[in-house]
């Protein structure tokens, strides 16, 4: 199954405690996808850079991410997913935050497994398959 990866994995393999591209290399019979939500959580993070060196190195960091990956958008498969799913967790008393409500939508909406570090997070939602990349 495909992957959408996660801003959280990608944090981690900037900071150098996960080893991204042996991740991916696993699943090489598999594509590998990034969300335009967590591009923009990602650009969001080069914004945030005060000092001029950590912007740099950090816009480096996402721009290359950002031409390695495909980018899924948000589209009305997606939509209608959301719909259901942030119904579903309201309903349940279960709500999780709003972009990582959109990247759980694309998941169930594309067939796609989520890749995270934040499993807290996206466990409640029905229907998702959540898999964890960690360290090396």
């Amino acid at each position: 199954m495909a992957v959408l990866i996660d801003a959280s994995i990608l944090i981690e393999a900037e900071r150098g405690r996960l080893h991204l591209e042996s991740h991916v290399a696993r699943h090489h019979d598999e594509e590998s996808f990034l969300s335009v939500i967590t591009a923009s959580e990602l650009l969001h993070g080069v914004h945030r850079a005060t000092l001029p060196d950590v912007r740099a190195k950090r816009s480096a960091f996402v721009e290359g991410i950002l031409e390695h990956f495909p980018l899924l958008p948000v589209d009305l498969a997606c939509a209608r997913a959301h719909a259901r799913i942030w119904a579903e967790l309201r309903q349940a008393g279960t709500m999780i935050g709003p972009h990582d409500l959109w990247l759980a939508a694309t998941c169930v909406a594309h067939g796609l497994t989520m890749v995270t570090g934040n499993v807290r997070e996206f466990e409640c939602v029905p229907g998702l398959t959540v898999e964890v990349w960690s360290g090396s």
